[in-house]
């Protein structure tokens, strides 16, 4: 299982994924799921997968090497104009995967439940976020909407349905992430440190934070610790209901 996080506020994007990957109990590996490709001053794109682990990294893999056109070129990620064409391609190369393999692997009985975020900006256009799914087909971020989740998502939603906007705070976002990566780690095994984190400013085209959070880190750490005492808090401090029956 999987969980993955993206969020576009006025400030600019986060992007936070965790790394394990479980096709048992005694399988259970890390491997990185958020995914970026730059050319540092010019443009950025991130890509976060959930999902079959191969056809994820096959997707991957012909993005940076290039999905062969009709007149012999290689046509990458990195060549893409525009967001909107980027995640078009993105759709693009994900249906021809699955032409080549995704039949042969439902066959065996293997799950081809695959979404991605698709994240970023070029030089003078808007930066965006977008969530892929199976078909190849997108929806995207908006100020309204401003979050997009993959892979095991509704332990971590909670906190940001009630605290992400669009004017939040780009650390703030970040620290919310960071909550709800928490949150989902707590009620599922199978999402789990270490955990890959981006933050993009609007117009900046380069990271500005790109870090790997290790087991044991002192920051998450706190950060779980003050959000359990937080919540056993705010639980202590609601009075209790009053239907408890009246004695007679």
């Amino acid at each position: 299982m999987t969980y993955c996080v993206g969020i576009l506020t006025e400030e600019g994007l986060v992007m936070i994924a965790d790394t394990r990957t479980n096709a048992g109990l005694d399988n259970i590996a890390t491997f990185r799921k958020l995914h970026i490709f730059q050319e540092p001053g010019k443009k950025l794109f991130a890509l976060a997968t959930a999902g079959n682990l191969g056809f994820t990294q096959s997707v991957m893999s012909v993005l940076r090497e290039g999905l062969e056109r009709p007149d012999g070129r290689f046509e990458t990620l990195l060549d893409q104009t525009s967001m909107f064409r980027a995640a078009q391609f993105v759709g693009e190369v994900i249906r021809h995967v699955y032409k080549d393999v995704g039949t042969a692997i439902e066959q065996h009985g293997a799950s081809l439940d695959v979404s991605m975020l698709l994240a970023g900006q070029i030089a003078g256009r808007s930066l965006r976020l977008f969530m892929l799914y199976k078909a190849g087909n997108f929806i995207e971020s908006t100020t309204d909407t401003p979050y997009l989740q993959i892979g095991e998502h509704k332990y971590g939603k909670p906190i940001l349905d009630r605290a992400v906007t669009f004017k939040s705070d780009l650390y703030d976002a970040l620290k919310l992430g960071l909550i709800s990566m928490d949150s989902t780690m707590r009620s599922n095994l199978g999402v789990g440190l270490p955990i890959d984190v981006l933050v993009l400013r609007r117009d900046a085209l380069r990271p500005e934070v790109e870090h790997r959070i290790e087991a044991g880190e002192p920051y998450f750490h706190d950060l779980r610790e003050r959000w359990s005492a937080a919540l056993r808090k705010a639980h202590n401090d609601i009075p209790a209901p009053p239907y408890r029956a009246r004695p007679e």
